[in-house]
């Protein structure tokens, strides 16, 4: 899909409608540039969300709260 816009005097651009709509692009995205060789490359990169970094951090192996406070009012090092 080709598309071209004007870049404006302030240096900005439009991302064009089909370009917005096909890759679902919504205000507060941020769009990436990249030189390579053989030209540009713009790609979005889309915010997280809860549910996009749920399970990334494991606390297999670590003491749970309680424990870790039943330590510290023992008096023992964690």
């Amino acid at each position: 899909m080709l598309s071209e816009t004007l870049v404006s005097n302030g240096y900005q651009t439009v991302v064009p409608a089909k370009i917005r709509k096909a890759h679902n692009i919504t205000p507060g995205d941020v769009l990436e540039w990249k030189d390579t060789e053989k030209g540009i490359i713009v790609q979005p990169r889309k915010k997280r969300t809860l549910l996009d970094i749920t399970g990334l951090i494991t606390t297999k192996g670590l003491p749970d709260a309680v424990e870790l406070k039943r330590k510290l009012q023992r008096g023992e090092k964690i």
